[in-house]
């Protein structure tokens, strides 16, 4: 095989490998830094499949390395689309409550934001509502004015672009399944399908598959990606004045995801959803999508099973909405009213990385360790294409210490 050395190698190119690359090439120039990414084009899964939102850093418990990051991130990232004419617009966004059981968990996330300095957040009434997004209907809302919209796969490109224009030696390598490690002294040979890497630090950045990689370095962790998948409709022409920029329902804390809202694209029309489903599949991204490894890696972990059995109900109504387009309608409306089955059409879908522990709870915060000459980021969820350049910082400063750079 072919020998390639690098000082550092990101494997993933994904938004948070990307991001990290970059950073780490900016502070540190006169690295050599390999970028191995296994499909054809960068961000083809998780930073390609999401809904291309800036999320303001609202919902994360105060302190915890989400709401650093996002917020941080947040402010990075609208920069950097300014600065390079990156598709982004910061058009805001309404959470709408629709009951009274809901009011609790209304007022958990308002003071969320308080405490996280979201700046501009306002509670509004029913009225107030109506005038930010007149179809919508509830009895509560919150203002969130700094959220915005962006193409986050025009980012990457970007971010590669750049990468490479720091340094000649710099590359980023498509089509390159990392499938092992061997360990040579100083440095590692990394093992894909065509050819073997060497470099003297790695930097996991693999999302849905960086349990995997993990273990391929050796390393004991005591969590497990179990992929969700999230199907989304997209609303017909006809039907898109009916929502102005994004709307969002208050979201059960119980769980690790926002509820089926409205989001407004920034290349133009609007997405609804996504419902969350456990996939038969990490990267599938059809309803019927099966893989047999992937299968039994999520059902033979005792993590999953303890969270099936004890969110069962949860998981039914998800599944049983997924192949019910009057159900999902029926959720749409809670925020919506006069949304009809008509005015949907069947849209794009993701796949989300959730880190499973142990205990069958479901890893709520970041999850970045290092081990030996590499960094594993295990779990690095919404909202971390928002917060990508801050948790790249984090890397940087954990790599110049842990590796000596």
């Amino acid at each position: 095989m072919q020998k390639t050395d690098f000082d550092v190698t990101v494997i993933g190119g994904g938004i948070v490998g990307l991001a990290t690359a970059y950073k780490i090439a900016t502070s540190h120039p006169r690295l050599g830094i390999a970028v191995l990414e296994k499909e054809p084009t960068l961000a083809g899964h998780q930073t390609g499949h999401n809904s291309g939102v800036i999320h303001s850093g609202l919902y994360y418990k105060p302190g915890s390395a989400k709401a650093r990051t996002c917020t941080d991130g947040r402010k990075q990232l609208v920069a950097f689309a300014k600065q390079y004419g990156i598709p982004h617009e910061i058009c805001g966004k309404i959470i709408v409550a629709t009951s009274e059981k809901e009011m609790p968990n209304f007022e958990r996330i308002f003071n969320n934001g308080i405490q996280n300095g979201i700046e501009g957040i306002a509670k509004t009434s029913p009225a107030q509502i109506k005038q930010i997004e007149p179809y919508c209907a509830g009895i509560a809302g919150i203002k969130v004015p700094c959220t915005g919209i962006i193409d986050f796969v025009a980012v990457v490109n970007k971010l590669a672009e750049l990468i490479q224009k720091q340094n000649a030696e710099n590359k980023i390598f498509l089509s390159r399944n990392a499938i092992g490690f061997q360990k040579e002294n100083a440095c590692t040979q990394i093992l894909t399908n065509r050819e073997a890497i060497s470099s003297r630090f790695i930097i996991n950045c693999a999302g849905l598959l960086c349990d995997r990689i993990a273990r391929l370095d050796g390393v004991k962790i005591k969590m497990r990606i179990v992929p969700f998948r999230g199907d989304y409709y997209d609303l017909k022409t006809a039907a898109q004045g009916k929502v102005k920029n994004l709307i969002y329902p208050v979201p059960d804390p119980t769980f690790p995801f926002l509820g089926v809202h409205f989001t407004r694209m920034v290349a133009g029309g609007v997405e609804c959803g996504p419902n969350a489903v456990f996939s038969f599949k990490r990267e599938g991204y059809g309803k019927f999508d099966f893989n047999l490894r992937d299968t039994l890696d999520s059902l033979t972990y005792f993590g999953t099973l303890k969270m099936f059995m004890k969110n069962w109900r949860y998981g039914l109504g998800e599944y049983v909405r997924a192949f019910s387009k009057k159900l999902f309608v029926k959720q749409l409306q809670r925020l919506v009213p006069s949304i009809q089955g008509t005015d949907l059409t069947p849209g794009n879908s993701g796949v989300r990385a959730q880190a499973v522990g142990a205990d069958g709870k479901p890893i709520d915060d970041f999850v970045i360790e290092s081990h030996g000459n590499a960094i594993h980021v295990l779990n690095a969820p919404s909202p971390a294409a928002t917060a990508s350049l801050a948790i790249a910082d984090h890397i940087t400063r954990l790599a110049a210490e842990h590796f000596k750079l």
